[in-house]
């Protein structure tokens, strides 16, 4: 008895310890939820941060600082949505590579900004988790990409 449970341990632990690569549904809802937000953060919708970040965010910037959900929804909300004629820089992403392990999933990608004067392109990744449902990042790296 107790070499069948070992044997059957061995057989599954490789299973138990390899990444389970995202499945269609969660792929599309994922890279679905990055457009969405991309979108909104083009335009600053502090609707579209709050459903994004998870409160216990810790977010990482690309100029080196670190902070949580609370410090980026002030700065969100003190600048509000932007009308059209004043966004100056739309996002994009490129390369977006997805790994998902359950119920946590981590989000790569090339953000792309694009102005009238000027592309500008940051290594994105984030480390999001589904919660009732719903996907949030609950961490956030941002590097801007060697030229």
């Amino acid at each position: 008895m107790k070499t069948c449970l070992l044997g059957a341990l061995l057989l599954l632990t490789p299973a138990l310890l390899t990444p389970t690569f995202a499945i269609a549904d969660d792929k599309a809802e994922l890279t679905a939820l990055l457009g969405e937000f991309l979108d909104g953060a083009t335009r600053n919708d502090p609707a579209i941060h709050n459903k994004y970040w998870a409160d216990e965010l810790i977010y990482t910037s690309s100029s080196g600082t670190r902070f949580g959900k609370a410090e980026l929804m002030q700065s969100v909300n003190s600048r509000g949505e932007l009308k059209a004629d004043e966004i100056g820089m739309r996002y994009s992403s490129e390369d977006v590579q997805i790994l998902q392990y359950g119920d946590t999933a981590v989000v790569a990608f090339t953000l792309v900004g694009t102005s009238d004067t000027e592309t500008l392109r940051f290594l994105n990744s984030g480390t999001f988790i589904r919660k009732n449902g719903k996907w949030q990042a609950v961490n956030w790296q941002a590097t801007k990409k060697a030229e």
